[in-house]
């Protein structure tokens, strides 16, 4: 079947302060979503799935839906709280999304086939969705995943920490991810802290997860048989803020040999806005990219 892009832009960036989904990036009014979707088509992307929440609808179909109805077959999806199992209710205060695996599995009833997953406000670069387009386009098992890695000194931002998923990689397949919530540029390395005291070493080449996935047909079934588990298990604990993450399931796909996540290196590097002060950053890159002839001045629009 044909792959779908999933695009999760249901986050409202509360470190940047606004909804960076739609914040133009160029003088021509284009937000990064606007640089993905004209990659993504470039790659052979026919098929994509917004998840958005309601509160955004109006503006973000306003700004991006519509144009791209005229290239892509686009379906919308709602992220809300109370897409839980049967026999599960929202815990009381509870305001937090249930994360990206919970993000992806709101589109179960909308994606059919091969789908990639991205962050609607993060720039992957054009390579990256050729080569995860070749890999869920080609025929192969349901249970065999991609993941595109990028080297983290090529990921990280001045402006402060950024989270990472550092991956562990033996004969191109994933193996294990470990998330670092508070990862710090150090040079052309890197380093990260657990107690906000000490610093411990990454090497710049590390391979990093920036959410950017390739899932064959079986990944929906999976995200929803784990659920109740991972429910089980952590409402307990953190009912307020506990997140069902994209690499949760690939991991335990992994251990359990129920599946493999092929690692598809990038030589790309990531631009995204985590914090307001890398805006002028990601300005200046897509300008150099668009004056080397990577990008004309008309995307999809």
């Amino acid at each position: 079947m044909e792959p779908t892009l999933v695009i999760l832009a249901a986050g409202m960036g509360s470190r940047f302060g606004g909804l960076k989904q739609i914040t133009a990036v160029d003088e021509h009014a284009h937000a990064i979503i606007d640089f993905s979707l004209f990659d993504a088509y470039r790659a052979g992307f026919r098929k994509v799935c917004f998840i958005i929440k309601h509160e955004i609808e109006d503006d973000f179909k306003a700004a991006v839906g519509r144009r791209m109805e005229k290239y892509f077959n686009v379906s919308y999806v709602f992220q809300q709280l109370d897409m839980l199992p049967e026999g599960y209710a929202v815990p009381a205060g509870r305001v937090k999304p249930w994360g990206t695996g919970h993000a992806v599995l709101c589109a179960r009833d909308a994606v059919k086939g091969p789908f990639a997953v991205i962050n609607a406000d993060d720039f992957y670069g054009p390579s990256a969705y050729r080569t995860l387009y070749g890999f869920l386009a080609a025929d192969r098992p349901a249970n065999e995943h991609a993941m595109v890695a990028y080297e983290l000194r090529k990921t990280v931002t001045e402006h402060g920490t950024v989270a990472r998923g550092i991956c562990q990689v033996e004969d191109g397949l994933l193996t294990d991810v470990v998330e670092r919530t508070k990862i710090k540029k150090d040079g052309d390395d890197a380093a990260y802290t657990e107690d906000g005291e000490h610093w411990i070493p990454l090497p710049g080449g590390s391979p990093v997860s920036m959410n950017f996935w390739g899932f064959g047909p079986s990944m929906m079934e999976e995200l929803a048989r784990r659920f109740p588990a991972w429910l089980d298990e952590n409402l307990p604990k953190n009912p307020e803020k506990c997140e069902y993450f994209l690499p949760f399931v690939a991991n335990a796909l992994i251990k359990e040999r129920e599946g493999s996540v092929r690692v598809l290196n990038c030589r790309e590097t990531w631009h995204g806005i985590t914090y307001r002060e890398d805006m002028p950053d990601v300005v200046h890159a897509i300008a150099s990219l668009r004056a080397a002839g990577v990008y004309p001045e008309a995307l999809l629009d």
